[in-house]
């Protein structure tokens, strides 16, 4: 059980093995999000910074919960102009690996951040 003054997140077990919880990951993301977009405007000059603020928020929380996972997160931010955005995911070995997706938007901006947790197997 991990336990957090902003996230509170439960481990799953299956049959003594751990199996990536993606609602977990997506709450732990949206949260990430929220703490550093909030209701900022897009802003070209601080889409580096958002980034990276992002994605090691992100990294920081998900290894917290101690699970047996190499990370991968990425994270795409643009101005919202009527155009369409789209991205891909992948799947792979679905019993121990896993991934999903967060979308979030407001009347500036669209971002999409993409977690991917590989098993690491000993």
């Amino acid at each position: 059980y991990y336990n957090s003054p902003v996230l509170s997140v439960v481990v799953r077990w299956t049959n003594d093995k751990m199996i990536f919880n993606a609602d977990e990951a997506h709450n732990i993301v949206k949260e990430c999000i929220e703490s550093v977009l909030g209701k900022a405007d897009y802003n070209h000059n601080k889409v580096n910074q958002w980034t990276a603020a992002i994605v090691e928020q992100s990294l920081t929380y998900l290894v917290k919960l101690e699970k047996t996972y190499k990370y991968i997160v990425t994270y795409a931010v643009v101005q919202r102009s009527g155009a369409g955005l789209h991205t891909r995911s992948c799947f792979w070995d679905t019993t121990t690996d896993g991934t999903c997706a967060v979308r979030w938007e407001n009347q500036t901006m669209n971002c999409i951040v993409n977690v991917f947790a590989v098993a690491i197997i000993l």
